[in-house]
C-alpha cells in the first residue's frame, strides 16, 4: 500500500467540497533520470485488449463500427456527468447518458445537420453538462462520417486513430526516458516538452506511413504534415481535458480502463483530432480522404457553395 501523500492541497474555485493539489508542492511525476515505468504493464494489457477490438469494427463497419462509437459516447457521457455531480440513477442522468445515442441514430439515418440540433437540445441540462454533449456529440459524429462518408473510409478512421494513439504513446515514452522541462505544469505536472515533441515527431512518422500506403508513395508527405496536424490537437485535447479534471480535483474521469483510466482519459485526443479530420474532409473532392483537402474547397464547403459534394448525403445514403 502507498504511503499517505503529505501534498498540500488547495480549494479548486467552483468545486464544493473538492480540492487539488497544490502545483508548487506536487512531488514530480518523473523520478530521476526521467523514468517511471509504473503503468507500462497495465497499458499494454489494455492496448492488447482495445486494439484488435477496434481495429475489427473499423475494418467491418456497419453495425459493428456503428455500435462501437455509440457505447463509446454513452461511456463518455456517463464520465462527464459524474464529473459534474450528475445523478446517474435519476431520469435526468439517463436521459443524459441516452442523449448521445440519439445523436448517433440521427446521422446514422442520414440526418446529419439534424444531429447538430440534437446536440444544441443539450442545452436543457445546463451549460455545463452541455459542453460535454457538444464535445462528445462532435467526436461521435466525427468518426462516423469520417468512415461512412469519405473514401476509403477504414483507412481515414485508422489513419486519424493510429496518429493520437502514436502520439500518446510516443509522447509517454520519450517523456519519461528523456525528462526536462515541464510541458504545462500548472495543468498536468508530468508531461514535458520532449514527450510533446517526441509524440510529434512519432505521429508525423506514423501518419506518413500510413499516407504511403493506402494514397501511393507520393503522398508521404501529406502524411508527414497531417499526421503532425493530428497530434497536435491531440495534445490540445489531452491538456484540455487535465485542465477538466483539475478543476473539478479529480485524477482520473473513470477508471474503466487499467493503466489509462476512462474514456475520457484514453480518448481526450480523439475528441478534438476527430471533428478536426471531419472539418478538413469537407474540402477534399469527391469525398477523398482529408489529407486532400484543398483551402477552395474547405471554404466552399464550410459557406456551402461547394456543389461537388456526393458525400453530403440526404434520406439515409452513404458511401461505404
Amino acid at each position: 500500500m502507498n504511503s499517505i501523500s503529505t501534498r498540500r492541497w488547495t480549494c479548486s474555485p467552483g468545486v464544493k467540497d473538492a480540492s487539488v493539489p497544490d502545483p508548487r508542492s506536487e512531488p514530480s511525476a518523473i523520478p530521476r533520470g526521467g523514468r517511471n515505468w509504473k503503468d507500462l504493464r497495465a497499458r499494454l494489457i489494455s492496448a492488447a485488449v482495445l486494439v484488435p477490438v477496434a481495429a475489427l469494427c473499423i475494418w467491418a463497419g456497419g453495425a459493428a463500427y456503428a455500435l462501437l462509437v455509440l457505447l463509446a459516447s454513452a461511456g463518455m457521457a456517463v464520465e462527464w456527468g459524474r464529473l459534474f455531480g450528475l445523478n446517474l440513477r435519476s431520469w435526468r442522468g439517463a436521459l443524459y447518458v441516452l442523449w448521445p445515442v440519439a445523436v448517433m441514430a440521427a446521422a446514422l439515418g442520414g440526418h446529419w445537420l439534424e444531429s447538430f440540433l440534437v446536440i444544441g437540445g443539450a442545452f436543457v441540462f445546463g451549460p455545463a453538462l452541455w459542453s460535454g454533449q457538444m464535445v462528445i456529440g462532435c467526436a461521435g459524429l466525427a468518426l462516423l462520417w469520417l468512415r461512412l462518408m469519405t473514401v476509403p473510409g477504414a483507412s481515414v478512421v485508422l489513419f486519424v486513430i493510429t496518429c493520437v494513439a502514436v502520439s500518446d504513446s510516443g509522447a509517454y515514452l520519450i517523456g519519461r526516458l528523456i525528462g526536462g522541462p515541464k510541458l504545462a505544469p500548472a495543468i498536468s505536472p508530468a508531461k514535458t516538452w520532449s514527450g510533446s515533441l517526441g509524440g510529434l515527431g512519432c505521429a508525423m512518422v506514423a501518419g506518413s506511413v500510413i499516407c504511403a500506403l493506402v494514397s501511393g508513395s507520393g503522398a508521404w508527405g501529406h502524411g508527414i504534415m497531417f499526421g503532425g496536424l493530428m497530434a497536435v490537437a491531440a495534445q490540445i485535447g489531452d491538456l484540455a481535458e487535465s485542465a477538466l479534471k483539475r478543476a473539478r480535483g479529480v485524477k482520473d474521469s473513470g477508471a474503466i480502463i487499467p493503466g489509462h483510466g476512462g474514456l475520457l482519459d484514453r480518448f481526450d485526443g480523439l475528441l478534438v483530432a476527430a471533428p478536426l479530420a471531419a472539418l478538413l474532409s469537407l474540402g477534399a473532392a469527391g469525398a477523398g480522404a482529408f489529407w486532400y483537402v484543398t483551402p477552395t474547397g474547405l471554404v466552399s464547403a464550410v459557406f456551402g457553395t461547394y456543389t461537388d459534394m456526393p458525400h453530403m448525403a440526404r434520406g439515409g445514403h452513404t458511401v461505404e
